[in-house]
């Protein structure tokens, strides 16, 4: 697995030297958690064919690139700390304002879901949110508490607004789906519509239309159970 992941790095590394040169690649955007790295390719010329990139760090000081070495590496420097570390920062500035992102699946403040719900947030999107009923009430009571200022705290020092949270079930289509022991279940209790069509049809009465949709969603019946121990329900019902 090892040598067949760093022949895999060797092509990937070599046919985006091949791109660049060529004067392909104009945008390639890497995601990871929330930060993102956007690469221009810059002019060609004969003395330089591995094609040196720029890193553009939106609004940030501009990182350094090193540019391609004889391994196919290249090295980014970021000079501008972002809590918890020298990140490269998103390249792209893009203006999101007057879309709509709908992010499904985020609970708090430190999965991948907040991460992206908060850069689309730096990029002017309005955020709307839906959360799994049962910790539906948990959620907003973390979104007032004081202690989620930071988290919450935007590239530019405002806060990061979420319009709406929606109570969001995505095992369930359609009410009729909704086994009767879900309908008793007091954690379900009060949140109102919450299968994958209320959501679809309240979110267009309130906002008309989604622009970007987000599947944060992990969740299952079995989690706490070790792999081999979990039945094939459990586990289709997590894929799902």
């Amino acid at each position: 697995l090892t040598m067949a992941s760093q022949r895999q790095a060797r092509m990937r590394s070599t046919s985006l030297r091949a791109l660049c040169a060529a004067g392909a690649v104009t945008g390639l955007v890497a995601c990871g958690f929330s930060a993102a790295v956007s690469f221009a390719a810059l002019p060609s010329s004969a003395s330089n064919p591995g094609q040196q990139l720029q890193v553009q760090s939106g609004a940030a000081a501009p990182a350094a690139c090193a540019g391609w070495g004889a391994s196919g590496d290249m090295e980014l420097t970021q000079s501008r700390s972002v809590r918890g570390g020298n990140i490269a920062r998103k390249a792209m500035t893009l203006d999101l304002k007057g879309k709509v992102a709908f992010i499904a699946g985020v609970a708090d403040t430190s999965g991948y879901g907040w991460a992206i719900a908060r850069e689309l947030a730096n990029a002017g999107a309005t955020i709307v949110i839906g959360t799994w009923p049962p910790v539906l009430k948990m959620f907003e009571m973390t979104l007032k508490k004081s202690s989620t200022a930071e988290a919450m705290k935007l590239d530019d020092g405002s806060m990061m607004e979420i319009s709406k949270v929606y109570p969001l079930d995505a095992v369930f289509d359609v009410p009729e789906d909704v086994p009767d022991d879900i309908k008793a279940n007091k954690r379900y209790a009060g949140v109102g519509g919450f299968t994958i069509q209320e959501v679809v049809d309240a979110v267009s009465k309130d906002y008309g239309k989604v622009d970007i949709l987000v599947h944060s969603l992990a969740n299952g019946p079995e989690v706490t159970k070790p792999l081999l121990e979990t039945s094939r329900k459990g586990y289709l019902a997590a894929s799902s």
